[in-house]
């Protein structure tokens, strides 16, 4: 199994990058968006579609130096946990998915309506490490940034490339080794991460 997933990853390391450009350039509904934000490196916003920008947020943060299989793999875990009853059913539910504390701005203030009061991650207790690490969460690259937001498209709206880590719900850079890893059962390798399952 963790022979085929790594033959897969290389064929799609291969293959994806011209599959990436090809996409954007055929599909009308992607030609769209690119032409409702011409002067931005995006193709959509937070606002008008808000389940593929936490997606492209999360390839761009999580995986934005891996190969495109890479990046195709952690949007894969984010499409698995939405479909595993553990984890919140929808993407940004599941990429957002933090111990929250509220602001000392807002909290001073008792009689404060809750939808006014301001809420922050609580540093590493986070599903994924960049929501919760102190830092901008705003994109900077502008080329990686809207090639995060093509494969988000492709993966959550074409399914391409959809069940490349084998139904993994875990993964974790291979310079680190948390305690729950031993708990799941390994699927594989895909550039620098190692990717898991519930048993």
């Amino acid at each position: 199994m963790r022979l085929i997933l790594t033959w897969l990853a290389l064929v799609l390391a291969s293959t994806a990058a011209q599959a990436v450009d090809a996409e954007a350039i055929k599909d009308p509904r992607l030609k769209e968006m690119a032409w409702s934000h011409p002067d931005k490196q995006e193709l959509y916003t937070e606002n008008n579609h808000p389940e593929l920008y936490c997606l492209a947020l999360n390839i761009y943060h999580e995986a934005k130096s891996e190969s495109l299989a890479g990046q195709f793999a952690v949007a894969d875990v984010v499409l698995n946990r939405v479909n595993d009853v553990r984890y919140p059913d929808d993407v940004c539910g599941v990429v957002l998915e933090a111990k929250m504390r509220e602001s000392w701005k807002t909290k001073q203030h008792k009689d404060l309506p809750d939808d006014e009061r301001i809420y922050y991650p609580v540093r590493n207790m986070c599903q994924f490490s960049w929501y919760c690490d102190g830092k901008s969460d705003q994109a900077k690259d502008g080329d990686s940034w809207r090639r995060a937001q093509v494969i988000a498209y492709m993966i959550h709206k074409n399914r391409k490339y959809r069940g490349i880590t084998e139904g993994a719900t875990h993964y974790h850079a291979t310079y680190v080794s948390p305690k729950w890893a031993p708990e799941l059962d390994l699927v594989g390798r895909i550039g620098t991460h190692i990717f898991y399952r519930w048993p």
